[in-house]
């Protein structure tokens, strides 16, 4: 069943312990919008805690290719694009920008382990769900880019806090200040992706992979992720306020170009 307008283009499944979230927008890439960030929020919100693993997955031949195009218009009337953001106003614009991080947030919580399934581009808002993810398993036709600084932006999404997690500072400063796209073989051995395989294998990967988490005792399982994540995080929470004032400035100097 494909994705519905009104639900933001995302599905879910569930087998047991497991949830599979679904970008289901092949064809325009699985571009993504405020209404699935809004799902992706109300997802886990609404989330089972007897789920232990939650698997994010691209319908088609990418993973997402980020922000839909339209959304890049700087017109106050363009519904969810960048001009109607700023038209809220400072402290409405920083409040919307938080309601979208909760859409990828919450991939982090106690309780669960989150795999992004990567298969061609993860670009923007796409590349920033897969950092969302604790664990990310990609087939070898996998990009990911950052581009909002080339388009006078700034990654907003969360992704500055857990791409410096992956791949330590130095190259996510590189990765997000180039845009260049980093192919399959890069991301693996920087930390990026946690799996590479070929396309025809990346099912099989993932089924691996959510068994080999799902093997340990629950509450191990549980207290383990969480004593990893206090070892590896940032202060994530500032991290994101960081990312919302500072796209606020980048909107306000668009604008007044």
């Amino acid at each position: 069943m494909s994705g519905d307008p009104a639900d933001g283009w995302v599905t879910t499944a569930r087998d047991g312990a497991v949830l599979t979230v679904t970008l289901d927008r092949a064809d325009q890439l699985n571009a993504q919008t405020p209404q699935t960030w809004y799902r992706l929020a109300a997802i886990g919100e609404s989330l089972d805690p007897d789920v232990r693993v939650v698997v994010v997955r691209g319908a088609g031949r990418a993973f997402s290719a980020g922000l839909d195009r339209s959304l890049f218009s700087t017109d106050p009337g363009q519904n969810g694009g960048l001009g109607a953001l700023l038209a809220l106003g400072d402290d409405g614009a920083q409040q919307r920008i938080r309601e979208y991080q909760a859409g990828f947030r919450w991939l982090r919580r106690p309780g669960i382990v989150s795999v992004a399934v990567v298969q061609g581009h993860a670009i923007g808002a796409g590349a920033q769900l897969a950092l969302a993810c604790d664990l990310r398993v990609c087939s070898t036709a996998a990009t990911f880019k950052l581009p909002e600084a080339v388009l006078g932006l700034v990654p907003d999404l969360t992704g500055t806090s857990t791409l410096v997690q992956a791949v330590g500072y130095s190259r996510a400063l590189e990765m997000c200040l180039t845009g260049r796209g980093v192919g399959a073989a890069e991301a693996l051995a920087s930390g990026l992706a946690n799996a590479v395989v070929a396309p025809e294998e990346l099912e099989d990967a993932v089924t691996a992979l959510v068994a080999g988490i799902m093997g340990p005792d629950i509450a191990a399982s549980r207290a383990t992720a969480e004593l990893v994540r206090r070892a590896a995080a940032v202060d994530a929470e500032g991290q994101d306020a960081a990312e919302r004032a500072a796209q606020l400035a980048r909107l306000h100097a668009l604008a007044g170009r």
